[in-house]
This record gives C-alpha cells, sequence and structure tokens, in this order.
C-alpha cells in the first residue's frame, strides 16, 4: 500500500472513531508513522484529507452495492444485504454510530463546504435502495421506500450508538426485513 493510501486509510478510521474537527495532522501522522514534514508533502491542508477520505468512502459504498448485486438474485434480497449491513458493522456502531451519519452530521454542524461530498454517500444509497424498490416492482414508491428505510437504519444507529445495545440492533434489523417482505408482498 502507498503511503498516501496509508494516510487515507488511518484518517478515515480516525475520522470515524474521534470525528473531523477533533483528529489532526499530527494524529494521522502518529498512526501512520510518519514525520509531519512527511505527511505535508502527500497533504497541504485537512480538508484535502476529508476530500480523498470521502472519495474512498464512495468506492468502498459503490464496490459492496455491486458485490450484493452480483451475489443476491432478487432485489429483496439485495436490501436485506443492506439491511444486515447494521449487524455486521453492530460493534463499531455501538462504539461510534454510523460513519457515514457521523461525518455527515459533523459536517452539517460545522458548515463545511465539503458537506455535500459527505451527503453524496446517503444519496448512493437512497439511489441504489431507490433502484431495488423500483426492481421489486414498486416504482411509484421507490424514492420513499428508500428514504424510509435509509431513514430508519440511520436511527437504528443512532440509538444503538447512544445505548450500546446489539439486542436493539438485531430486533430491529428482523423489523426491517419483515417491513421489507410486507413492501415484496404488496402489502405496506
Amino acid at each position: 500500500m502507498q503511503k498516501r493510501e496509508q494516510i487515507v486509510d488511518a484518517a478515515d478510521r480516525l475520522f470515524y472513531e474521534r470525528g473531523f474537527e477533533s483528529t489532526s495532522f499530527a494524529d494521522i501522522a502518529d498512526a501512520v508513522g510518519i514525520s509531519r514534514g512527511n505527511f505535508y508533502h502527500h497533504f497541504k491542508a485537512k480538508d484535502d484529507i476529508l476530500e480523498a477520505v470521502i472519495a474512498l468512502r464512495l468506492e468502498r459504498t459503490q464496490t459492496m452495492l455491486d458485490r450484493w448485486a452480483e451475489e443476491s438474485g432478487t432485489p429483496e434480497e439485495r436490501i436485506r444485504c443492506f439491511n444486515r449491513m447494521l449487524i455486521a458493522n453492530r460493534v463499531k456502531i455501538m462504539q461510534h454510530g454510523c460513519p457515514v451519519g457521523t461525518l455527515a452530521a459533523e459536517l452539517a454542524k460545522l458548515d463545511h463546504a465539503l458537506q455535500p461530498q459527505a451527503n453524496s454517500l446517503f444519496t448512493l444509497f437512497r439511489s441504489w435502495l431507490a433502484q431495488q424498490f423500483c426492481a421489486m416492482g414498486c416504482k411509484k414508491h421507490a424514492e420513499a421506500l428508500s428514504m424510509h428505510l435509509l431513514a430508519r437504519s440511520q436511527g437504528v444507529a443512532a440509538l444503538a450508538n447512544a445505548f450500546h445495545d446489539e439486542a436493539f440492533i438485531k430486533s430491529e434489523v428482523e423489523q426491517m426485513n419483515l417491513w421489507l417482505a410486507a413492501v415484496a408482498a404488496g402489502k405496506h
């Protein structure tokens, strides 16, 4: 892995665990094991690192969505993969919240210029979910359904972080899957 990639990976982790504002150049340089002078060779400003982190998250998210599309047969199965993401990442979510939601919220509070780019992670999930609902035959309500599910997943992540309750996450994912089955059957 190239040094620049190591810096972006470390920044991604630290921004998630500590927050963008609370993470310094020195924190990232220490995590990678390089001097601050060498660090500035790769990134001149913290916003440059943030932009690279958002790009990395978008790339990783798109790769994950593509994998779900390849590995899952039906749109309902693909959406279940989205729901299971809460369980797969439950330990980190209970410690730090949702990586997408926490970054978007922090940048909104800061009225940061890169907030729209961070929000594009939500847009990627929203569009992908809407495509799945369309493929399920819910074209008329696909946008509303995708926003509902995205909002519910964010609520679960926020409450799981607040209460550190693994059983809550599992119960909510089960309820989300039951709701999805009802939507797929045309009963919702």
